[in-house]
């Protein structure tokens, strides 16, 4: 998992974490840090075992790790944030190790993590789409009453 020590120390992995901080330094609702970040790599990677998945390690975790990254363009510019992440992370991912097909399945499901449409799919895709959404504890958040997700997408009770 050396990739993903790197992707962690990479210069602009960290000053993108940053830029989010500092940008959701007063965001009442769900933050998008390390915590969350490694929870989607965790969940994603539980989900593949029990699927009999057998996706890489390393790509589920890079996913994880960078299938958000884009959230301060998003802040700054608009951009959707799924779109930034998978921009930014091409770089990231190219310059710590990965290579050609790991690249492309990699950043295949960041762009399409927020797709409702993958959201049963079988694979990297549909994996970090319901991981991203499981990853969420809405039923201890002290915010969720003037959360702008419908109830349907919350996730009210401890699901195993």
């Amino acid at each position: 998992m050396k990739k993903i020590q790197r992707i962690y120390e990479h210069k602009d992995y960290r000053y993108y974490l940053n830029e989010i901080k500092i940008m959701e330094v007063d965001r009442a609702y769900c933050k998008h840090d390390m915590a969350h970040f490694l929870d989607v790599a965790r969940i994603a990677w539980i989900m593949c075992l029990e699927n009999n998945l057998s996706y890489d390690k390393t790509w589920v975790y890079a996913c994880g790790l960078l299938h958000d990254i884009g959230r301060g363009c998003q802040y700054a510019t608009g951009e959707p944030h799924e779109v930034a992440s998978t921009r930014l992370a091409k770089g990231i991912l190219e310059d710590v190790g990965f290579e050609g097909d790991e690249i492309e399945a990699i950043l295949k499901a960041i762009a399409g993590h927020r797709n409702i449409t993958t959201s049963h799919q079988q694979d990297l895709e549909g994996i970090l789409y319901r991981a991203d959404k499981a990853s969420r504890a809405c039923y201890i958040c002290g915010s969720i009453e003037t959360c702008n997700w419908n109830n349907d997408k919350k996730n009210l009770k401890i699901e195993v």
